[in-house]
């Protein structure tokens, strides 16, 4: 994994055993990562009870200035493998969350419900050739958990990750785990010639642009990549965005034939629904 090659401060396990959590359903930090001035990423201690579906997400938080809980929903962007859980986060200034969150320290505590949902998951799609990965920003959370799952390399031939963000460096988190991937020891052998990573800026020069609906709807990416237009015979997508960018990706996923599917009826594409607003 990714983590293993960045800079990353570890918690001794003798701190990490004695530790004695005092906020509800208390986990604790173990490492942070700032990606740049508004982008950070941070692994907890794992709960012995949690078990979830790679894609799916969960309510994290700290206490307000009041005492009570302020929680949000955040991707777990580590697969259901990992001993620790790791999420991606966008820094905002006056959001009543993240505003709090991008401070924390390794050795410091969070609140973690671990009470696991979601759609993007495997188990909400019907058989295919395809997978297509389509996020912006930290919308590529629930990605960085399907990227690393095996079940994801043993469902598809070819795994499509198609991220945009509006600065090259926002795109380093999503970038430094896809080239990471081929050399980890547990996966490295699924992934090498399956994943295609095609990342794009909106405002950076960088060497591809161009916004993920733009760039499906004119044909771009699939010649790019040297690859047959969307179809819903072959091709499967899960979305996670803003609101408005999930509209817009549902329309052109829809103009190529796929159908949106749920855990309760899986179908072409599933769109997860909970990422909107500060602290997803």
């Amino acid at each position: 994994m990714f983590v293993r090659n960045h800079a990353r401060v570890p918690v001794p396990d003798t701190q990490a055993q004695t530790a004695k959590p005092h906020l509800p359903d208390a986990q604790t930090v173990t490492a942070v990562t700032h990606w740049n001035e508004s982008l950070f990423s941070f692994r907890v201690t794992r709960p012995q009870s949690l078990r979830f579906r790679s894609g799916e997400f969960v309510m994290i938080g700290l206490l307000d200035d009041r005492g009570k809980p302020l929680l949000r929903a955040y991707s777990i962007a580590s697969p259901a493998w990992d001993e620790e859980l790791e999420f991606y986060s966008i820094k905002v200034p006056d959001g009543p969350l993240t505003s709090r969150l991008q401070h924390i320290k390794v050795g410091q505590e969070i609140i973690l419900r671990p009470k696991p949902v979601g759609t993007l998951v495997h188990d909400a799609l019907l058989p295919g050739k395809r997978i297509w990965f389509l996020a912006t920003g930290t919308g590529i959370a629930p990605f960085a958990s399907l990227m690393r799952e095996p079940e994801t390399y043993e469902k598809y031939e070819q795994v499509i990750m198609m991220h945009t963000c509006r600065t090259v460096s926002e795109l380093e988190y999503g970038r430094q785990l896809v080239e990471n991937l081929e050399a980890d020891p547990l996966i490295g052998e699924m992934v090498a010639g399956k994943l295609r990573y095609y990342a794009t800026t909106t405002r950076e020069a960088s060497p591809r642009m161009g916004r993920i609906t733009d760039n499906l709807a004119s044909g771009k990416v699939f010649a790019d990549l040297g690859l047959p237009r969307m179809n819903p015979a072959e091709d499967r997508a899960m979305v996670c965005g803003s609101l408005a960018f999930n509209v817009d990706v549902k329309a052109v996923l829809e103009s190529f034939g796929l159908r949106e599917g749920a855990n309760s009826e899986p179908r072409e594409y599933v769109v997860e629904k909970a990422f909107v607003g500060d602290g997803v």
